[in-house]
């Protein structure tokens, strides 16, 4: 049976997924070509590096549903004996603490009206009575349809909608596996929504609201993690070549990053996920000594160990800095100071979510089971 400690190899993969997320919203914000890195590394580089993180929340879907799979096997044995109300408690202690901080935080300020709070980002901006629907939407996994009927609405609450993905995730599997009860039935039924996700951003293609956010757009990269989770179930002994499939798996991940999203919106998506898929195989049942374990790397485990209160917290730390500092007057010299300040106040504010709210909330209850990505 699989357990349920932590693999570098996870946190590691994890870890690079959100700094891609926190890369991307501060380049957005503040640009990051025009700043020493575009010197050093050229513009079109960092462009690559820094506009494709979308590329990383496949990544958080894939290990999503590979650690709910895998640790859910670990503790009940099949997909179909999961304790429906063991699982959805553990999923409200992990999730709901950070995330009710973080909106009594956007909330008042939005409805205060403070620039990148509010409402502002519609056209024409939305009152603030629209926090209603929206943070409803937040918290009964649908921000992303709101999204797709209303636009971008607002700022910090905008980012929230993969958490509607894997929310959505997170009620469906208990009530398949137990409907299905048969692990060949949700294996076609992974294998179904694979085959759905690239007709469906095929649809809409032309719709980053839909191609990149919709349910179908999304639940194929967390088949694939499920799938794999499976897979990795069934092995008794490590994969042959393991350590060579995991280089060319993390190659072909780094290279489907840089060639990007943009006229790869329907296949793009597939292969960021099988990457990632195949190299949660490889790790799981691996030998040996590992390079994800190393000192050098530990910065983005610690990371991906962080990544859930990053994920929620950073885009508020950015909201404040973009009502300090104005982007044209931002000079080439700042925007790398800015970056570490944005990272270290991200960095020390989610270390302090975890620490004083979450740790001790799931504290409450033995789940084994991780949190979402």
């Amino acid at each position: 049976m699989l357990g349920t400690q932590r693999n570098p190899h996870v946190d590691l993969l994890r870890g690079a997924a959100i700094a891609s997320v926190l890369l991307l919203h501060f380049a957005l914000a503040f640009g990051v070509k025009e700043s020493p890195l575009g010197t050093l590394f050229g513009p079109a580089f960092v462009n690559a590096v820094a506009l494709n993180g979308n590329y990383g929340v496949t990544v958080f879907f894939v290990i999503s549903g590979w650690l709910i799979t895998t640790n859910s096997l670990a503790r009940w044995g099949s997909l179909a004996h999961i304790d429906v109300r063991a699982f959805y408690a553990a999923r409200a202690r992990r999730i709901l603490p950070p995330l009710l901080l973080a909106l009594a935080i956007i909330v008042p300020l939005g409805c205060a009206g403070v620039p990148f709070f509010d409402n502002s980002d519609a056209d024409p901006a939305l009152p603030a009575s629209f926090f209603v629907p929206a943070v409803g939407s937040v918290l009964t996994f649908w921000h992303n349809v709101l999204m797709q009927s209303t636009g971008y609405f607002n700022y910090c609450l905008n980012v929230y909608w993969s958490l509607s993905v894997e929310e959505m995730f997170y009620l469906a599997l208990p009530l398949a596996a137990l409907l299905l009860r048969r692990t060949w039935l949700l294996v076609l039924l992974g294998v179904a929504l694979i085959v759905a996700g690239p007709l469906y951003r095929a649809e809409h293609a032309d719709n980053e609201l839909f191609y990149m956010y919709g349910y179908l757009a999304c639940f194929d990269a967390i088949a694939l993690g499920c799938l794999a989770a499976l897979l990795a179930h069934r092995l008794h002994a490590p994969l042959p070549y393991a350590r060579l499939l995991r280089w060319i798996a993390g190659a072909a991940l780094v290279a489907l990053y840089l060639r990007g999203i943009r006229g790869h919106e329907v296949f793009g998506f597939t292969w960021i996920a099988v990457s990632a898929a195949v190299l949660l195989v490889t790790t799981q049942r691996s030998a040996g000594p590992s390079v994800a374990a190393g000192r050098v790397l530990a910065p983005l485990r610690w990371l991906g160990r962080h990544s859930y209160e990053l994920y929620l917290f950073h885009i508020v730390v950015l909201a404040l800095l973009r009502n300090l500092f104005d982007k044209p007057a931002l000079s080439y010299a700042a925007r790398l100071p800015l970056l570490a300040l944005f990272l270290a106040a991200s960095a020390l504010l989610s270390w302090g979510v975890q620490r004083m709210l979450e740790r001790p909330v799931r504290n409450t209850g033995r789940s084994g089971l991780p949190g979402p990505a």
